[in-house]
């Protein structure tokens, strides 16, 4: 990775292995872990191509593919994806950068119905690629694909800033909720959920 993430400078050595047993724990008791899952299920057709972008512990890919789509999940923290795969048979976890994202050169040549960055991925990325990252996701993405993206309004990416950066990467705001489960948008929302999507292309 040429940068490093916040993931990486903002946490301390053991903050992966206490996240994957924090998720394991919920899971465990019960906790319903598939909010994003329910969403993006809704938003595409049966059997689509999905790319979990920020996949960490596989939570939300595995719910995807327990409604019978086909995952594919990238997360820079190795320790995040082993746990992935541990937990999770079915989809795909891969180790990468999403600002290095190249999917064909792991041999995921097809392109992607639609994607999902949950769990604060954008406020975790290296500073200063989330347009990159935007654009990488994008470029993944076949015409007419889209992307669900939530993060918290007070994790240090302004909303005008991202929503810039959607736009230089190709991407048109459609709806702006303030929570996975579709609650409306309020300026004053500390979360933003934005449906994007790459526009088809044009004759």
């Amino acid at each position: 990775m040429a940068n490093p993430t916040r993931w990486d400078t903002d946490t301390g050595p053991e903050h992966s292995q206490w996240y994957v047993d924090r998720f394991r724990q919920l899971a465990a008791e019960g906790a319903d872990l598939a909010g994003e899952a329910r969403l993006l299920d809704a938003l595409v057709p049966p059997g689509s191509r999905i790319l979990d972008a920020g996949c960490g512990t596989g939570r939300v890919g595995a719910a995807l593919h327990a409604r019978g789509h086909t995952v594919v999940g990238v997360d820079a923290d190795p320790v995040l994806v082993e746990a992935a795969r541990a937990d999770h048979a079915g989809p795909r976890w891969l180790v990468g950068d999403l600002a290095e994202l190249d999917l064909a050169a792991a041999g995921e040549t097809e392109p992607f119905d639609a994607a999902v960055v949950a769990g604060n991925v954008m406020a975790f990325v290296a500073p200063g690629t989330e347009r990159e990252v935007l654009r990488r996701i994008a470029a993944h993405l076949r015409p007419d694909g889209v992307v669900a993206i939530g993060f918290g309004t007070d994790r240090g990416y302004p909303l005008a800033d991202f929503d810039a950066d959607a736009v230089a990467a190709g991407l048109r705001r459609e709806h702006r909720f303030a929570t996975w489960d579709l609650r409306p948008w309020r300026d004053d929302a500390d979360f933003a959920v934005t449906i994007l999507r790459r526009p088809a292309e044009t004759v």
